[in-house]
């Protein structure tokens, strides 16, 4: 059976007391119904894990004992970070989940030409935080333990013009050149546009920012669903979903 995993924010190490949050707190006692004794697995993002066992468990207190620390080796070692235009609802949910369970480091909300999303600065903050949180749930239940960041919401342009990486890459319907023939890069930036696509300025501006344009295939896809695709064959490419890290 496997160890239920619960992030806990705040510094770990063996030996030591935590008290676990209140969102750990309700899953362990109200919904696995766990019992002092037993085992959990705990991780603050510093890329460790760390093996527990509960000391106390009520209703509305949970503390666990920290038992020793265990290396993780589940993350990739291609840094990809993702500059996902904000879309509506669950998509974004659905995109910062599924990014975080394929192994992103970071991801940047951003506002592009034909992004529906409204948001004010208060608004803005909410959401960072929700979908921050939306990560830290895909790492307990994926296996990581390094959270990746989920940015401030930035403009489209600010971001093209900021970030950095080894190689940048632009969702577009056209390639400028095949993936596999490019030499291998430590880190990628990916720019994905809104439901209604990016406009041909920003394509144009993100190339002026050295964005190479790069299709995933003759299909259109969702904006929620590009970040599945790219990821995937990055990661196949150059990360470990071939059956090998690259050195």
């Amino acid at each position: 059976m496997r160890i239920p995993r619960f992030y806990h924010p705040g510094p770990l190490q063996s030996g030591s007391d935590v008290e676990l949050a209140d969102d750990a707190v309700q899953h362990i006692a109200r919904v696995l119904r766990m019992r002092a004794g037993e085992s959990i697995q705990l991780f603050n993002g510093d890329g460790v894990e760390y093996d527990a066992i509960l000391a106390i468990v009520e209703k509305r207190r949970v503390s666990a004992r920290v038992e020793k620390a265990c290396p993780s080796a589940v993350e990739s070692p291609l840094q990809v970070h993702i500059g996902q235009s904000i879309s509506r609802g669950e998509r974004m949910d659905f995109a910062v989940q599924k990014a975080t369970e394929l192994g992103m480091r970071q991801l940047t909300p951003l506002f592009s030409e034909r992004c529906e999303v409204k948001l004010n600065s208060e608004r803005q903050d909410k959401r960072q935080r929700h979908w921050q949180q939306v990560a830290v749930s895909a790492c307990e239940q994926s296996g990581r333990s390094r959270v990746p960041e989920i940015q401030p919401v930035q403009n489209l342009a600010d971001w093209c013009q900021s970030v950095q990486a080894d190689l940048k890459l632009v969702l577009h319907h056209h390639t400028a050149a095949p993936l596999g023939q490019l030499p291998p890069p430590a880190s990628v930036a990916l720019l994905i546009g809104p439901e209604g696509g990016l406009s041909d300025a920003e394509v144009e501006l993100a190339q002026a920012n050295g964005f190479q344009p790069v299709a995933l295939g003759p299909r259109v896809m969702r904006t929620e669903t590009a970040p599945v695709a790219a990821l995937s064959i990055l990661h196949y490419l150059w990360g470990d979903m071939a059956g090998q890290q690259t050195p």
